[in-house]
């Protein structure tokens, strides 16, 4: 037992996602037994923070948004004059779905700079964490000192929007998935089909979504604590997912995601700050974010320093020291920029970028998450941004998206008009129908630009399968092979006789 304590104490000392500056001189628990360790409200505050911090630290082990939502569609390219470039090159190795070649050991961005992109292939940390929510559920029911009947059911609502994370985030990388929610759970299973496990999420999330509040008296714990919005957002976003893959039953998950769009915003627990207040969304703990992992300098938060997008997008003086950081590594490609911001009138252009917008160099610079604190001297470091895993814009437009699929055209515009009026940005005049449908996946990928959905948009709404929409079309055999997924590290056969990995990558990636 003491072994498995200090394991764990060093193990969660790795992770640092602290939400205010209370909650970093709490100890960390023992998340794999729970014996002993659930004895106050504050060991259960303590251990919903612990399951953060492992989802969070698979964000930044690696370039994980940057690898998993943005690049695999062939947008963005590699500056060749940049500082040490051969190792910047993977963004056009996702881009053409060659992750066999990117996982490669000698490949420059492993060896001169280590990506650690073999990290996203193991979900091991993502079981963890559903592992500790599953036993943090079963005791809270146990009973735990000072804990009301209402906080209990507060907390199991914030230990199973972690779980259900933890579960979409697993799906949309690797499909089918194994899927448990008995505490202490050791017999083995075999993967489930991914439709299965994300209905079984959404009625797991719908029986716990009313117990959180809409939003917290605490400014400190807004986005950063699960609310009745964290659940909303992903519920819609497993809803849609579905949506895409299981045909026969769409209209039911679009009337799912309109519906629960429609609670959210009659809410008025959120809203859309002014473009110029950008920099508030961004530093986080905003009335925009509804779930976020929030860094800041301010309480000692460490970035690996390659895991932010911004990482890629910045340069001198946003980056230093000047002679490496001349350009940015990386750009979005000027046709692609052309497509989304051809609208002069849209103030995100200015609010989120520097001035060479179309140029097909690393003269570009994102500037959307270059708003927090820099640092100082020489020293190169990225911005600390909070990463933001949903937003409310980002949301609107996921329902408008829905209404738009069930023929509410005119419902779904105002929607729409929402975030093009939030970016100071001329409305949508467009027709209904399919016309609305392109737009707003356009819109999305504007608002959304840099955040990790894009991608996983394309796969949902097929739009992957098409070169009106990326540059990396995946036939239609391929897609149903899985080349949308990630493959599985082997580690995962390991005491599971019914496990098998992702066949199309077994089979070579082709």
């Amino acid at each position: 037992m003491k072994k498995v304590i200090l394991y764990t104490v060093l193990i969660a000392a790795t992770f640092c996602l602290p939400a205010c500056k209370k909650f970093l001189d709490i100890q960390p628990l023992d998340k794999l037994t729970g014996n002993n360790f659930f004895q106050s409200k504050d060991d259960v505050v303590a251990n919903i923070y612990d399951l953060s911090r492992i989802v969070f630290g698979k964000f930044n082990e690696t370039h994980f948004i940057g690898a998993t939502g943005e690049y695999r569609s062939g947008e963005v390219m590699y500056e060749s004059q940049s500082d040490n470039a051969p190792s910047r090159q993977f963004v056009e190795f996702l881009g053409k779905n060659d992750l066999i070649t990117l996982l490669n050991g000698n490949v420059p961005w492993a060896t001169n700079i280590n990506y650690n992109f073999w990290r996203i292939t193991d979900w091991t940390g993502y079981y963890r964490a559903i592992q500790g929510a599953n036993i943090l559920i079963a005791k809270l029911d146990e009973g735990v000192p000072g804990i009301s009947e209402n906080e209990k059911n507060q907390y199991k609502a914030e230990a199973v929007f972690i779980r259900n994370l933890s579960y979409l985030i697993m799906v949309r990388l690797y499909g089918d998935v194994v899927y448990y929610t008995d505490a202490f759970h050791s017999t083995a299973l075999p993967r489930e089909n991914f439709v299965s496990v994300l209905n079984k999420c959404i009625e797991d999330l719908k029986a716990h979504k009313n117990f959180l509040p809409w939003t917290y008296s605490d400014p400190a714990l807004k986005g950063v604590r699960a609310s009745r919005g964290s659940i909303i957002a992903l519920m819609m976003e497993m809803n849609m997912w579905n949506a895409g893959f299981d045909q026969a039953n769409a209209k039911k998950y679009y009337t799912q995601t309109a519906e629960l769009g429609k609670e959210l915003i009659a809410s008025n627990a959120y809203r859309l700050l002014p473009i110029k207040d950008w920099a508030t969304v961004i530093k986080g703990r905003s009335d925009e974010s509804l779930f976020e992992f929030y860094r800041s300098v301010n309480y000692g938060d460490v970035n690996t320093n390659l895991a932010p997008v911004a990482d890629m997008f910045l340069h001198y003086p946003y980056k230093r020291p000047e002679y490496t950081h001349r350009v940015s590594f990386a750009y979005y490609r000027g046709e692609y920029m052309q497509k989304l911001f051809q609208d002069g009138s849209d103030k995100r252009i200015t609010a989120w970028f520097n001035e060479d917008i179309f140029t097909d160099n690393g003269k570009f610079m994102m500037l959307k998450f270059a708003q927090n604190s820099f640092a100082t001297g020489e020293e190169d470091a990225n911005p600390d941004n909070t990463f933001m895993i949903f937003r409310y814009g980002g949301t609107i437009l996921l329902a408008a998206e829905a209404l738009a699929d069930l023929g509410e055209d005119t419902e779904s515009i105002k929607l729409l008009n929402l975030v093009r009026d939030r970016a100071e940005a001329s409305k949508y005049s467009g027709g209904g129908g399919t016309e609305l449908k392109d737009f707003i996946f356009y819109e999305r990928s504007r608002e959304l630009i840099g955040e990790g959905h894009h991608y996983f948009d394309l796969v949902r709404t097929k739009r992957i399968l098409s070169n009106q929409w990326s540059y990396n079309v995946l036939t239609a055999d391929k897609f149903n092979r899985g080349a949308w997924t990630w493959p599985i590290a082997s580690g995962a056969l390991n005491n599971n006789p019914f496990m098998r990995l992702n066949d199309y990558w077994t089979n070579g990636g082709n």
